[in-house]
């Protein structure tokens, strides 16, 4: 299921507008979290309900100015912006990047009873890149062209894949200590960060609605903190 997410991901990208595919992708938690009330019949507060709700109004006021524009990095490395008619829109894409949310919200299930059931969430992770990393190699190898990474290339797919995999085993930790409601809101911590990391190191002008986001977004993820299982049961 997590490999499928990600490829439906990548062709969502690939069809639709850049935010538009980008708000679908970080629905996960929201999902996530209906599948686990279902599958494992977890108990939704009013606190995650809040908690993942105003993460979510975060993420729509970050992505919405550009909620119906679709751009692309220009040779002088900046975004540039076109609208989008209704007509333009990929309606096939649309429904790949809902799958992509909901095999995402099933794979966060299955992470946590994969982590829950053994002792260490390490075997989860590598239960996924095992078959991960075939499959990729066979769509690669069918759908694309293969191309020979350089040096430079083949050193940040290395840091990135390593990264990704912690950032993994991190997770599947998380899943199996806390409701999925609750660690799947951390999530949504990394749009906050990025947005911080392109106004300081990038030099992107912060927008009025960017900021109230983000503030939404970090506002939602300290609650979480807060409002921890000693804190509900009180």
């Amino acid at each position: 299921m997590g490999y499928l997410s990600l490829m439906t991901f990548v062709y969502s990208i690939q069809r639709l507008p850049l935010s538009d595919a980008i708000l679908f992708n970080l629905s996960t938690p929201i999902t996530g979290s209906i599948f686990a009330q279902v599958i494992f019949h977890e108990k939704l507060a009013l606190v995650d309900i809040g908690g993942l709700s105003c993460s979510f109004l975060g993420l729509l006021l970050i992505f919405r100015p550009i909620f119906f524009l679709q751009g692309g990095l220009s040779e002088g490395g900046e975004y540039s912006m076109a609208l989008v008619s209704k007509e333009t829109v990929d309606k096939y894409a649309v429904l790949v990047a809902l799958l992509s949310s909901l095999y995402g919200g099933v794979s966060y299930c299955l992470v946590r009873a994969g982590a829950k059931a053994s002792e260490q969430p390490m075997a989860t992770v590598l239960a996924f890149a095992l078959f991960a990393s075939p499959a990729a190699l066979v769509c690669t190898l069918v759908f694309e062209d293969f191309v020979l990474p350089d040096m430079q290339t083949l050193l940040i797919m290395i840091i990135v894949g390593f990264l990704a995999f912690v950032a993994e085993l991190f997770l599947a930790r998380g899943l199996q200590l806390e409701k999925t409601s609750k660690t799947t809101n951390i999530l949504f911590i990394e749009v906050f960060l990025s947005q911080m990391s392109g106004f300081t190191f990038l030099g992107q002008a912060p927008s009025f609605l960017r900021l109230v986001g983000c503030m939404l977004i970090l506002v939602s993820v300290l609650s979480t903190f807060y409002f921890g299982p000693e804190k509900v049961l009180e």
